[in-house]
């Protein structure tokens, strides 16, 4: 039950949960190709729960959890979820003031973020939940670039880079304008490109139209011939049609944006894990905010296709619903 409370959007759903207790279903009792849509998620339990989850933060995790919740809320109708895009860094500093019951992050916690938590008592959990390929992307029309090296994004990113042309990308690359497009500071996403690929967090020019709100990305990169711009790559696959993914050489070759790369390691630097930060007390103090944990978890990899993202390996999950079931314990309930 993901409260994401709106920096842009806010969507309500309502939302019920059911059930105690921390049995799990399989996540593969049945042929994916065999279930029906409604079958395939499974309920967290028999009892019925009411009361209220706030979440907030990247709107990169937003389709994912905005599934949860509505697959969720199909069978729990009492539990009202609001769902917020404020962007990671917007979601953290709602998340340490106490305002909500989980933070949703393209990127892990940083320490002050970390330290303004603990300064206001906020203890947490962090759970992995879903993988992620930061996809660069072109316009269709552009017919040139098919790959770029990790060293032509940081001359065409970096602060105070002179690249206004793609003949200054590359050799061959025309004498079109570049006009570039992505995340605005707030997000996740940002922090986590600039870092990797930059190499340094934070590090970026500025003359970019900016935004937390994936959509504006690709309007702007689907409205110019020679725009670029980054975004996850859930965004790219609903947006096939408007956009073209640029492969990325991080070294080993050109590699493609794909769920099957990401999985494999092969699609490097860009290639991230999704996160859900939950608050301790809330976690403990409210039986729906653990439910929903629980129903995430246990639909993982049917809610990871659904919403277009990569999901997680038997050993990443493994470790989320370790970190899980270690809070229940400690709070008596395991």
């Amino acid at each position: 039950m993901r409260a994401f409370a709106p920096a842009i959007l806010l969507l309500c759903l309502l939302v019920a949960v059911s059930g105690c207790g921390r049995e799990r279903p399989s996540d593969e009792a049945v042929p994916e190709e065999e279930i029906s849509e409604e079958e395939a998620f499974q309920p967290f339990g028999e009892e019925a729960l009411t009361g209220r989850v706030r979440a907030d933060g990247s709107s990169t995790l937003a389709p994912f959890v905005s599934l949860a919740a509505e697959r969720f809320g199909k069978q729990n109708p009492d539990v009202e979820v609001s769902v917020g895009v404020a962007g990671t860094g917007g979601g953290f500093e709602r998340f340490c003031r106490g305002e909500t019951d989980m933070s949703n992050a393209s990127r892990p916690i940083e320490d002050e973020e970390r330290e303004a938590c603990e300064k206001k008592g906020i203890r947490f959990l962090e759970l992995h939940v879903a993988n992620d390929g930061l996809s660069v992307v072109v316009n269709p029309e552009n017919d040139w670039a098919e790959c770029l090296t990790v060293d032509q994004l940081k001359q065409i990113w970096r602060p105070g880079s002179k690249v206004e042309s793609w003949n200054d990308v590359g050799d061959g690359f025309p004498d079109e304008k570049l006009s570039l497009a992505g995340p605005g500071t707030d997000s996740g996403t940002f922090d986590y490109f600039t870092d990797v690929i930059v190499g340094e967090e934070g590090a970026s020019r500025t003359d970019y139209t900016a935004s937390e709100d994936d959509n504006v990305i690709v309007s702007a990169v689907s409205g110019e011939k020679g725009a670029l711009g980054y975004l996850g790559l859930s965004y790219f696959e609903q947006n096939r049609e408007r956009l073209r993914a640029v492969w990325v050489d991080g070294g080993d070759g050109c590699v493609a944006p794909s769920t099957e790369t990401v999985q494999s390691g092969e699609y490097k630097p860009l290639s991230r894990p999704l996160l859900i930060y939950v608050n301790r007390d809330a976690l403990d103090a409210k039986l729906q905010v653990d439910a929903f944990l629980e129903f995430v978890l246990d639909n993982q990899r049917r809610l990871a296709k659904g919403a277009l993202f990569v999901p997680l390996t038997d050993e990443q999950l493994s470790k989320s619903r370790t970190i899980l079931e270690g809070s229940a314990i400690e709070a008596g309930e395991g």
